[in-house]
C-alpha cells in the first residue's frame, strides 16, 4: 500500500480534549485502522506540528477520505503527504524516458 505522512497540529479545542482524555490518540488510532488504513508509526513532535503521523493506505482517496474526516472534527489541522521509497525514486529517474535531455549529462571537467 502507498505510505503517507500527516503533519498534524492540534487547535484549541483539540488540545483540551488530549489534555483531558490521552487516551483519545489511541482511540483515533483504532479509528484509521477501521477505515482500512496501517497506521505504521506516529510521534508526537516539538515545532510546528503536534504530530507526525506515517499512515498506509490502499490509494489518495481514502487517505484524502480519512483526513478530511479526522480534521472535519475541529480538533486537528492535518497537512497530507505521499511518501515515495527512494529506491523507487532513484529507480523511475534511472529509466530511459527524460524530459529535456535525449542523453544523460557527461560529467566534463573544467578546462
Amino acid at each position: 500500500m502507498p505510505t503517507y505522512i500527516l503533519c498534524s497540529s492540534l487547535t484549541a479545542e483539540g488540545g483540551q480534549t488530549l489534555h483531558t482524555n490521552p487516551d483519545r490518540m489511541i482511540e483515533v488510532n483504532r479509528e484509521i485502522a477501521e477505515f482500512g488504513c496501517k497506521l505504521v508509526g506516529q510521534y508526537a513532535t516539538l515545532g510546528i506540528y503536534d504530530f507526525v503521523t506515517i499512515i498506509e493506505a490502499p490509494d489518495n482517496e481514502t487517505i484524502a477520505h480519512l483526513s478530511i474526516d479526522l480534521s472535519s472534527r475541529r480538533t486537528v489541522k492535518i497537512m497530507t503527504l505521499p511518501a515515495i521509497p527512494v529506491s523507487d525514486l532513484v529507480g523511475k529517474l534511472k529509466e530511459a524516458k527524460q524530459m529535456g535531455h535525449g542523453s544523460k549529462p557527461q560529467n566534463k571537467a573544467p578546462k
